[in-house]
């Protein structure tokens, strides 16, 4: 116990004393979020406060490889599993920086959190067998690799996930840790324990700074070293009893936020036809705060429901049977309480029943391409420059034509751009027209036309194809263009060059 207390002391104070430094070089080299979006913060905030945490958890442990007690001998005797665990938290912890720092491909961090995966269980950290209450074991055989690996991915990715709030994330992690805390002591896991105690006393340490308004943030390279960790050590309890069985059911109930959250969130996008990494602000943590609740007691119900889970869970890990159905009890009232007031269930039968899917593969490439696409027109130099720029957006937005009608009985097309020449099944297509101007006295109107997922037709489609005709509605007026009705002068906007590889053909008006 003596040395759970020196590494939750030592972790502690290194946090509380390094991470003022790591806010200062966050400010210094521009590693800040910046607010907006889907961020609740109202200013500027550094991101890079997982090198605190991570260097106050590596001190005390990397301390009793040269200290002589009873602990630091079991510590050296279990060295591979120590390697293990601070190599890949260290690639984790670098993974999170870079992405923190310059960002990263979903594929790309996803390719290097399962090698990082692959790493540990080579170091030992495995899923041999699974231990199931009143069934027994259940072993992987060649399923262990994959079923650790995706154990590994999805903690790490669930504690990232989370990070939605003031303190939430590293609150969220300290009682997850405190859980695995108290049941090695009651099993002897003495290896584990230290490490908790170090992890729970870098957290608390960095808590000073992270909580409510938050100073400095734990960023991807935080969450990522923190998932991780929590991921690892609770499979490492299995090789240090030298069994293969590891009861699954406990590090989940531990983890019930993260996860909860996690696997919501999966079912929401895809129920929205969104993809599963896509970010939103429909976390558990954005919900409590649109019902209205502040932000300091939205993280507080968390942490009590934290709380909950981590009574839960250990009344598992003692296996009598009456408190194992005490704590399923609690954890199932507290699961539906959780949905039943946060809306989920009626969020997602709405969607479901109305068939609305937000978001679909036209709508996504038209909203990436927009910004790029008004770029590309400040360079048009006449109208059919404009013409030809629109043909290249609508390409690459995957639509299948373009029209553009002339107004009254908006005979035409008298210009026009079409992913085949001649297409002889238009089956399935769908048109939308827009008129450049208003109503009533546009001169000419834009008829685009695509094939919509087979699930349905997004309703952002059409507004952002309404978008993309105001965009070219203000850069013909800005041309001067007589095929824009009068309306307020817009100013002209500095010219770039812009090279045109697609020729629209023309027909005579």
């Amino acid at each position: 116990m003596r040395s759970n207390i020196a590494a939750f002391l030592t972790a502690l104070i290194v946090a509380a004393c390094l991470t003022p430094i790591v806010r200062w070089i966050g400010l210094r080299i521009g590693a800040v979020a910046a607010p907006g979006g889907r961020h609740v913060h109202q200013t500027a905030v550094p991101r890079i406060g997982g090198i605190a945490i991570a260097i106050a958890f590596a001190t005390p442990i990397l301390a009793l490889f040269v200290v002589d007690s009873a602990v630091s001998d079991v510590v050296r005797e279990s060295s591979r599993l120590v390697l293990g665990a601070m190599l890949g938290s260290a690639l984790m912890c670098v993974t999170g920086l870079i992405d923190d720092a310059r960002g990263l491909r979903v594929a790309h961090k996803l390719l290097v959190q399962v090698v990082v995966a692959c790493i540990a269980y080579a170091f030992g950290f495995r899923i041999e067998a699974i231990y199931v209450p009143l069934v027994g074991d259940l072993p992987m055989g060649i399923f262990g690799l994959p079923v650790t690996v995706l154990w590994i991915v999805g903690v790490t990715n669930a504690v990232n996930l989370i990070d939605g709030l003031d303190g939430l994330a590293a609150g969220v992690v300290f009682f997850a840790a405190l859980t695995n805390f108290v049941i090695t002591q009651i099993s002897g896991f003495v290896l584990i324990g230290v490490m908790m105690a170090a992890i729970m006393g870098a957290l608390l340490g960095f808590l000073f700074y992270n909580f409510n308004p938050a100073r400095i943030f734990i960023g991807d390279a935080g969450s990522y070293f923190l998932g991780f960790l929590l991921a690892t050590t609770s499979l490492a309890g299995a090789s240090i009893k030298t069994s293969t069985a590891v009861s699954m059911l406990v590090p989940i109930i531990a983890l019930g936020v993260p996860i909860f959250d996690t696997l919501f969130s999966m079912v929401r996008r895809w129920l929205e036809r969104r993809p599963i990494f896509s970010p939103d602000r429909g976390h558990v943590h954005h919900r409590l705060l649109d019902m209205g609740i502040t932000h300091r007691r939205a993280v507080l119900i968390l942490y009590g429901v934290c709380v909950v889970f981590m009574a839960a869970a250990i009344g598992i890990s003692l296996g009598k049977s009456w408190q194992m159905g005490v704590a399923l009890v609690a954890v199932t009232a507290t699961m539906i309480g959780l949905v039943r007031s946060l809306g989920y269930v009626q969020h997602l039968h709405l969607t479901k029943r109305q068939g609305i899917h937000l978001y679909d593969r036209h709508a996504e490439r038209i909203r990436s391409l927009i910004p790029v696409f008004m770029q590309r027109l400040d360079g048009a130099s006449d109208e059919a420059h404009v013409w030809t720029l629109l043909a290249r957006a609508s390409e690459q937005a995957d639509l299948d034509s373009f029209e553009v009608l002339g107004a009254g009985d908006k005979a035409g097309p008298w210009r026009s751009w079409s992913r085949s020449p001649s297409i002889a099944d238009r089956r399935g297509t769908v048109y939308a027209e827009f008129p450049v101007g208003r109503d009533d006295n546009a001169r000419i109107w834009i008829k685009f036309g695509y094939r919509p997922d087979s699930e349905g037709i997004s309703p952002y489609t059409d507004i952002l194809l309404r978008l993309v005709v105001d965009v070219v509605e203000l850069r013909l007026s800005a041309l001067g263009s007589q095929l824009v009705p009068p309306r307020l002068a817009v100013p002209e906007p500095p010219a770039t060059s812009g090279d045109v590889s697609i020729r629209v053909p023309q027909a005579a008006p």
